[in-house]
């Protein structure tokens, strides 16, 4: 499967709404435009439509944030998320960060700390909601 990894790439509100729906999400409308420039940066991925996409927020300075990553449930376990963070995380590195971040719910660890090679840290949270 021939898929094209990009940074930054073209990519509209209407296209991640439906790539959010595809895995059971409930995807706000406007959302990516809102989101859009708050980040450092994103990764996309195609097979000619996207199949795969993960954001990455920054502080501006040494620390990113991995938000949102996803991929379509027919592409789900061919390594296209890992890929996907693998390069998002060149990226932030070559913007000059040296922490990528990320939180996630307990199923997905084999994911992050495994695929991904994320480590575990003590971390922080409080409930705004």
């Amino acid at each position: 499967m021939g898929i094209e990894y990009r940074w930054r790439a073209e990519v509209t509100d209407e296209e991640l709404v439906e790539l959010t729906r595809s895995h059971g999400g409930d995807p706000e409308p406007g959302w990516w435009t809102r989101v859009r420039a708050h980040s450092l940066g994103w990764m996309t991925a195609r097979v000619p439509g996207l199949v795969g996409f993960a954001n990455v927020a920054w502080d501006g300075a040494d620390h990113a944030f991995l938000l949102d990553p996803k991929v379509r449930p027919e592409h789900q376990r061919l390594g296209i998320g890992a890929e996907l963070v693998r390069r998002a995380a060149a990226e932030a590195a070559r913007a000059g960060c040296t922490w990528l971040h990320v939180d996630f719910e307990p199923h997905l660890r084999a994911f992050y700390f495994d695929a991904c090679g994320f480590r575990r840290t003590d971390a922080g949270l409080i409930s705004l909601g």
